[in-house]
C-alpha cells in the first residue's frame, strides 16, 4: 500500500514542479484523492485535517484566493539581503571582527538604510533568522587538520584500536590544572533543586596530571607532578615501565610534544628492552628520534597521534571524565587535589574500569578537509603561511590516496578556488620573510597541486566521455 501511495505521489509532484510548497501539497491531495485513496488516509499521509483535504479536494483552483490586507513590507530580496548583511559583514568593518547583536543590527540598519533598503526591527531581524534556522552568534571550537600526513596516521591509530596488541596504552598530560579555592562552602537550594558554586575564589597554584590509560582493561596509571618537564616524563614513563608486564611486547600511543621524543626516554625504552641505545650523535633530532621509537624491532613501540590529532588518543576521553568528577571542585591546596585525583584515580580502577568502545573509523574526514579548505581559500589573506602550506600538501596527499571518495563537484570546486586564487596565494608565499630555499619549496608545492588536480580531473572526465 505504502509503495502504491508514493508512486502515486511521484507522478504528482513531476507534473507541479517549480510551484509553491502549499501548491504541491494540494495537488498530492486531489492526485490522491482521485486515484480513490480514502479521505482519513490522505489526511494522515499529507498531515492535514481532514476539513482541509475535504475543502480542497472540491476545488479546482489550487492557488489562495485574492484577500484583502497590508501589502508586504520585507520581500525576499530584503530578506535574503539582510541574511547577507548579518551573516556576512562585521560591525568592526576596518579591523574585520566583532558580531552583530539584534540591537545593534536595528541601530545600524535604521541609520543605513540603504543596505537592505528599509528599516527593520530587532523583532523581525530575529524572525527572518529563526525561519531559516540561521544562528550566526553562536560559535565553537575545532581543530583543523594540519598534518600532510594526517590520513595514514589516523589509520594506523584506528586499526591498532579495532585489533589492540595484548598490551596498548595511551599516554598524555593534562598540564597547568589551577587548584581553586572558593571562598565559602557550596549551597543546596530547595527552589532551585541545585548545587550554588561561589563565584569567587583564591589560586593556590598549578599541578600535572600524566596519565597512562589501558585500552584493554581500561585502568588508569596516574601520577601527579608540578610540572611535565622531560626529566618528569623521564621518571613517569620509568616508574610505569617498572609495573608493566617483563618480556612482552609495550606499545604506547601519544601525541607530538617535543619531550615525548628526548633522548633520555629513548635510553628508558632502551633499557626496559635489553637494546643498546644509539648514540645521541645518531638521534641527534627529534625526527631522527621518533623513526627510532617508532620501529618495530624492540620490545616497547611508540605510536604517534598526527599533529592536531590528539582526539585520537583515547586517554582524552579519561581527562574529560576526571574534570567532570574531580578537578572542579575547591582545593586549598596542591596536595588536596593530589588527594582527590588519587582516590578518584582508585575508585575507577576498582568500580569503573572498561574500555571505551570506540567506534570511530574516520568515514567522510576527506570529503570534510577538502570541504574547508575551499572555504578557507576565500580568506586566503588571513591565513598563515605555514598553514596555508601544510594545507596544499594534504590535498595533494588526499588526491592521490582518496579520489574516488570525493564527489566531482567538490574537486571542480578546488580547482576553480585555486585558480582564482592563485596569484594571492603564491604573492603569500613570496612575502614570507622565510628563507628563498624555502619560499622555492612552498611555490613548488602549490604549483604541483595545481597540476595534479587539472591532470587528475582532465583524466576524470576523458574516462568518463
Amino acid at each position: 500500500m505504502k509503495k502504491k501511495l508514493w508512486e502515486i505521489v511521484k507522478t504528482a509532484l513531476i507534473s507541479v514542479q517549480n510551484k509553491s510548497v502549499r501548491a504541491i501539497q494540494r495537488h498530492v491531495i486531489q492526485h490522491l484523492y482521485n486515484n480513490n485513496v480514502k479521505t482519513r488516509i490522505i489526511s494522515f499521509y499529507t498531515v492535514c485535517h481532514i476539513s482541509t483535504v475535504t475543502r480542497w479536494v472540491n476545488r479546482d483552483e489550487l492557488q489562495d484566493m485574492p484577500r484583502t490586507g497590508r501589502p508586504v513590507v520585507y520581500s525576499q530580496p530584503a530578506h535574503l539581503s539582510l541574511i547577507g548583511f548579518y551573516c556576512q559583514t562585521r560591525p568592526l568593518s576596518v579591523s574585520g571582527c566583532g558580531r552583530w547583536t539584534l540591537r545593534l543590527a536595528e541601530k545600524y540598519l535604521e541609520k543605513h538604510t540603504g543596505v537592505i533598503g528599509v528599516t527593520i526591527s530587532k523583532s523581525t531581524i530575529h524572525r527572518i533568522l529563526q525561519v531559516n534556522n540561521l544562528k550566526p552568534h553562536r560559535s565553537t571550537y575545532f581543530l583543523h587538520i594540519s598534518d600532510p600526513d594526517f590520513f595514514p596516521k589516523m589509520n594506523h591509530l584506528i586499526k591498532l584500536y579495532s585489533d589492540p596488541p595484548e598490551y596498548l596504552y595511551c599516554f598524555d598530560e593534562c598540564p597547568g590544572i589551577q587548584v581553586l579555592q572558593r571562598l565559602s562552602p557550596d549551597l543546596q537550594t530547595e527552589e532551585m533543586k541545585m548545587r550554588l558554586e561561589e563565584f569567587e575564589y583564591i589560586r593556590n597554584g598549578t599541578i600535572d596530571v600524566l596519565a597512562f590509560y589501558s585500552v584493554n582493561t581500561g585502568k588508569v596509571h596516574v601520577e601527579c607532578r608540578p610540572n611535565h618537564t622531560k626529566e618528569t616524563l623521564v621518571e613517569v614513563f620509568d616508574n610505569h615501565l617498572k609495573t608493566a608486564p617483563k618480556n612482552k611486547p609495550l606499545h604506547y600511543i601519544m601525541d607530538n610534544l617535543n619531550s615525548h621524543c628526548c633522548y633520555g626516554l629513548c635510553k628508558v625504552i632502551a633499557k626496559y628492552s635489553n637494546i643498546d641505545c644509539p648514540p645521541g650523535k645518531e638521534l641527534h633530532n627529534m625526527e631522527k628520534r621518533r623513526e627510532w621509537l617508532v620501529t618495530n624491532n624492540k620490545r616497547i613501540i611508540f605510536h604517534y597521534t598526527p599533529f592536531h590529532g590528539s582526539w585520537l588518543n583515547q586517554v582524552e576521553i579519561w581527562f574529560g571524565i576526571l574534570n567532570a568528577k574531580c578537578l572542579r571542585e575547591s582545593y586549598s591546596s596542591p596536595d588536596a587535589m593530589y588527594n582527590a585525583i588519587n582516590e578518584f584515580h582508585d575508585l575507577w580502577n576498582t568500580l569503573l574500569a572498561k574500555p571505551f568502545n570506540w567506534k570511530y573509523t574516520g568515514e567522510g574526514l576527506p570529503k570534510k578537509a577538502v570541504k574547508r579548505v575551499i572555504k578557507m581559500l576565500n580568506s586566503e589573506e588571513n591565513m598563515e603561511v605555514r598553514f596555508a602550506v601544510k594545507q596544499l600538501k594534504l590535498m595533494t596527499n588526499i588526491i592521490n590516496d582518496y579520489w574516488k571518495e570525493i564527489p566531482t563537484p567538490i574537486w571542480n570546486d578546488l580547482n576553480e578556488k585555486l585558480t582564482e586564487k592563485y596569484g594571492s596565494l603564491k604573492t603569500i608565499i613570496i612575502n614570507d620573510k622565510a628563507k628563498e630555499k624555502k619560499r622555492n619549496e612552498r611555490i613548488e608545492s602549490l604549483d604541483c597541486l595545481v597540476k595534479l588536480l587539472k591532470k587528475k580531473i582532465k583524466t576524470h572526465f576523458n574516462i568518463a566521455a
